[in-house]
This record gives structure tokens, C-alpha cells and sequence, in this order.
């Protein structure tokens, strides 16, 4: 599954596998690229998913 988000004009995409279980090194590093893509700490995105 791909993601696509513009952010000031400008598309940033990301990709996430469609099959589950994610393994957990797997969900991390979606997490890293979103907290890259929003600049925001890793810590930050997981405290905002609750």
C-alpha cells in the first residue's frame, strides 16, 4: 500500500505492506519514516496513535 501526502507543494509517499501481522522491526521503521516525514520525534508519532 502506498501513501502519498503533500506538504507544501511537494508529494512525499510511503510505502506500507498490506499483510499482517507486521513484524515489529517492520511497524518501527514506518513509524521512523513518518516521524521523518512530519518532523516530529518517533516518540511524539507513537505518543499521538494512543
Amino acid at each position: 500500500m502506498r501513501l502519498t501526502r503533500i506538504d507544501g507543494g511537494q508529494e512525499q509517499h510511503l510505502t506500507i505492506p498490506s499483510h499482517k501481522p507486521l513484524r515489529v522491526g517492520t511497524l518501527r521503521q514506518i513509524l521512523k519514516d513518518v516521524a521523518e516525514h512530519t518532523h516530529q520525534t518517533l516518540e511524539l508519532v507513537v505518543e499521538a496513535l494512543g
